[in-house]
């Protein structure tokens, strides 16, 4: 390697094998939410390049791959790779397998080394609790201590981890159909946070509200929300998929993480589809806020709403840190010949 000023590479022509313990271990939600925050800003201020997620559709096994690709530059590091993902429904009843996996290259610019090879199903989970966070962050009140989660798979778990980072929560409701998904959040923590189930409309009268259900009919409405309620609408990454009732979207503040995404397979991507929004009901992309040419949360009052697609930045910026804090005894290497 060069004497590049973003080089971070090992200089030993050996691509890490990175598995999922791995990750887990080597991503902390205090350094990840500052990362994606910093990748929503590359992406608004230029310095980001990011092709459209491009989709293979199995309606034959319920399920599709996704392919997203990215690059990014900050201040101080640079970034690139694409990462290969699934989101197979049946996947947990038929084959004992998580809906969402995924595997991620992780690249080095200069070079186009491959610089490791990672699990990022835990990354992934990871990496959208950290966005929600930084929405979160700039868009919901500053006293919020109360979050109310909609779905407890696990999606929910790095929602509040993230959450957490960014608002002193105190109290969580969480709802979902599932009753021992729900105990199992509870266990998981109910030493640290005031945990109890509820239902959709006691999770959505909370100050902050994360929705991660698959669902294809909307589950909350407009009534069910508090007066100054903050949503990450979480859910809906692909075509049909809807959580919020069409009217909350018209009447909230409505932030999204990427115009072409959320209008193909976001929160809003069905009433967009049908006509019942259009671009004014937009009122600004989340990169946007973070570097100041729009603004944030303005009043203590009135709901906003975040759609969160999930983008391959965010993937870039998240492997980035499992790179940067990997050992030489850490996951597996391959030569390169």
């Amino acid at each position: 390697m060069s004497n590049s000023l973003y080089s971070t590479a090992r200089q030993d022509n050996q691509t890490t094998i990175v598995p999922s313990t791995d990750i887990e271990a080597a991503v902390e939600m205090a350094d990840l939410v500052p990362a994606i925050e910093a990748a929503f800003a590359a992406y608004e201020n230029d310095t980001a390049q990011m092709p459209p997620k491009s989709y293979i559709d199995l309606p034959q096994h319920n399920g599709d791959f996704r392919s997203m690709p990215a690059y990014l530059e900050t201040d101080d590091w640079e970034a690139s790779g694409i990462k290969w993902v699934n989101v197979h429904p049946d996947n947990p009843d038929e084959f004992d397998l998580p809906t969402v996996m995924g595997t991620l290259v992780y690249t080095d610019p200069e070079s186009g080394f491959p610089l490791a090879v990672m699990d990022a199903t835990t990354l992934t989970m990871k990496r959208t609790g950290a966005a929600a966070a930084v929405a979160t962050d700039h868009l919901a009140i500053e006293d919020a201590t109360s979050l109310g989660i909609i779905g407890a798979g696990v999606q929910s778990y790095t929602q509040l981890e993230a959450i957490s980072q960014v608002r002193p929560i105190e109290s969580v409701i969480v709802s979902d159909l599932d009753d021992d998904r729900v105990q199992r959040f509870i266990d998981t923590f109910g030493d640290e946070f005031d945990v109890r189930a509820g239902t959709i409309r006691e999770a959505a009268q909370c100050d902050i509200l994360s929705t991660v259900t698959p669902v294809e009919d909307p589950i909350v409405t407009l009534d069910d929300l508090g007066e100054h309620t903050h949503v990450n609408a979480m859910g809906a990454d692909a075509e049909g998929k809807q959580e919020l009732h069409t009217d909350v979207i018209r009447e909230a503040t409505l932030v999204i993480d990427d115009f072409e995404q959320t209008t193909h397979s976001g929160e809003i991507n069905v009433p967009w589809s049908t006509g019942d929004i259009d671009e004014s009901d937009i009122d600004a992309e989340l990169g946007e806020i973070v570097v100041g040419n729009a603004p944030g949360r303005e009043n203590l009052s009135g709901i906003t709403v975040f759609d969160s697609t999930g983008l391959a930045i965010q993937d870039i910026a998240a492997a980035r840190i499992v790179y940067e804090s990997l050992g030489d005894d850490s996951g597996y290497r391959l030569e390169m010949v």
